[in-house]
């Protein structure tokens, strides 16, 4: 996967910008708040349509502008007989996106994902073990959405009947509609069906990427320490559940919750909820051990992130990292660098260059950001 060129207007705080890569390694040098960020979350936007900053659009348009625009030209592989791609995105204040691959128009989301594949790490990823459930849930489908383009749709799918079952149990608690149980049978039934579409392939998804993150956590944490990852649902389950018995234990969690969600108003039971258990040792990472043991373990599935990607795709995702360097140590950064090479194309965002060896910057393309603006 080769990012040959991405061009922003009305995006964040660029104007109008456009950036040639021309290097294996990328590294973009300013300030705080200068658009560093801006343009690894544009590439992501192009990879997954998700930003792993912000949920609306109208934060993404230029304030005060109508339209954002983001187009790239990539190519699949560096080879020659690999033909560029231009994608394009274009995001309004409204909502409504426009996404065109070779100049047509994608109508579904479905048949523009998989064109560019990235997997970044952000400054945003320390918190994954520390953070909330959401942000380790987040991670997991935007994992998906490149694994499995057709992600998007089912999450979509679940989402809307999510808020329609959310509203409906509103309207009751506030006295706007009585309990109606044939009603509300009819949303349950949709909830844990399109539920548990994104139940069992999140847990598959687990299943695949803890083997690939275990040998790396030893690696970086000097063999000492066992990691496990485990998807757990607000019910019992076990991977190896077919579909009739996740069924079946989904909705026997609703109904022990049905006077508890009319009380409250929302849904309290499904993938909106779930929670990914990362334990070292029989412990909860988050209350195991250091800072920098929690970082170990971030940047081991940041790395098995990447190699699963490039194991499915046949070839090595785009690297986003997004001011990460200065938040690890000498040792955790060797281990990224040296995982990194010159095999996989990496985009870099730092404040300043004192964080890299002088040799790994020999391959690479040094540019300049301020107020916007990009100097090469």
């Amino acid at each position: 996967m080769y990012l040959k060129s991405l061009h922003v207007k009305q995006f964040r705080n660029y104007i109008d910008q456009e950036v040639h890569f021309t290097a294996p390694k990328t590294v973009i040098v300013g300030n705080n708040a200068q658009g560093k960020s801006n343009l690894l979350e544009a590439v992501l936007l192009l990879a997954t349509l998700r930003s792993h900053r912000v949920s609306k659009d109208r934060d993404l348009v230029r304030n005060g502008e109508a339209i954002a625009e983001i187009r790239a030209i990539c190519q699949r592989s560096r080879s020659a007989e690999s033909y560029p791609l231009e994608l394009g995105m274009w995001m309004r204040s409204s909502g409504k996106r426009t996404l065109r691959v070779n100049g047509v128009t994608q109508a579904r989301h479905l048949d523009f994902l998989g064109n560019l594949n990235a997997v970044m790490f952000s400054s945003l990823d320390l918190d994954l073990v520390r953070g909330s459930p959401e942000s380790r849930r987040d991670w997991l489908d935007t994992v998906l959405i490149q694994l499995e383009p057709i992600y998007i749709n089912l999450l979509q799918q679940y989402n809307q009947v999510l808020r329609q079952r959310n509203a409906l149990l509103k309207s009751i608690k506030q006295g706007q509609m009585q309990y109606d149980p044939q009603q509300m049978a009819l949303w349950d039934a949709q909830l844990v069906t399109a539920g548990t579409r994104l139940i069992r392939r999140r847990s598959r998804l687990l299943e695949r990427l803890t083997p690939i993150a275990r040998p790396w956590h030893q690696a970086i944490s000097g063999g000492s320490e066992y990691l496990e990852i485990t998807y757990m649902p607000k019910f019992g389950f076990a991977p190896t559940d077919t579909v009739e018995q996740i069924h079946q234990a989904f909705f026997e969690a609703i109904l022990e919750k049905a006077i508890v969600e009319q009380h409250q108003g929302t849904s309290l039971v499904g993938p909106h909820r779930d929670e990914v258990a990362l334990t070292i040792n029989q412990t909860p990472a988050r209350e195991y051990g250091s800072q920098g043991q929690q970082r170990t373990l971030v940047l081991a599935l940041k790395l098995a992130e990447l190699e699963l990607i490039e194991s499915v795709i046949g070839e090595p995702p785009l690297l986003l990292l997004d001011d990460v360097l200065a938040e690890l140590d000498l040792q955790r950064q060797d281990h990224l660098l040296n995982a990194i090479g010159d095999r996989v194309q990496t985009i870099i965002t730092t404040t300043h260059l004192g964080s890299f060896d002088a040799h790994w910057l020999d391959s690479a393309r040094i540019f300049q950001v301020e107020n916007g603006k990009i100097s090469f």
